[in-house]
């Protein structure tokens, strides 16, 4: 076995679940060449340097326009994507939003941020990036809830 092989790691990840009037923020992101399309959280990657609740605000931020207020953690999974063969380890927020930037410039890969509600997640479930798009909102519906606090970051 090569020294390579034995070098594992997982995708550290940031989401935000966020509801507004019976409403979750979601988007639509363009993950393939040919232009396949997939609903998810605002979400994305944790970047050097920056703690977990800075990249949900900066992904959020990127991915939607709006500012987002991060003020509990729902929950952190693990999820193995076969298709792909990467394992991903996701930090869900709850929190609100204040503002939308009225200037603001998506990423190039997202379609659309929109409002959904719970009918209309359901009906795209065969179109959620992950099995965590559905799996977070349940738990932020359980109550799931744990303090930021939790969470230290040390630079």
């Amino acid at each position: 076995m090569s020294e390579e092989s034995l070098i594992w790691k997982p995708n550290v990840t940031v989401a935000a679940v966020v509801e507004q009037d019976g409403n979750f923020l979601l988007v639509e992101e363009q993950v393939t060449p040919d232009g396949q399309t997939v609903f998810n959280q605002p979400a994305g990657h944790l970047e050097p340097g920056e703690s977990l609740a800075q990249a949900v605000v900066r992904e959020t931020l990127e991915e939607t326009g709006y500012t987002f207020v991060p003020e509990w953690l729902i929950g952190i999974y693990h999820w193995h994507s076969a298709d792909i063969d990467t394992t991903y380890i996701r930090f869900a927020f709850s929190g609100y939003v204040t503002d939308i930037d009225p200037d603001f410039v998506r990423e190039t890969s997202i379609i659309s941020a929109k409002w959904y509600d719970i009918p209309l997640i359901e009906e795209l479930t065969m179109r959620h990036r992950s099995p965590l798009v559905k799996q977070c909102i349940q738990d932020f519906f359980e109550g799931k809830r744990y303090p930021l606090d939790i969470l230290t970051h040390y630079d």
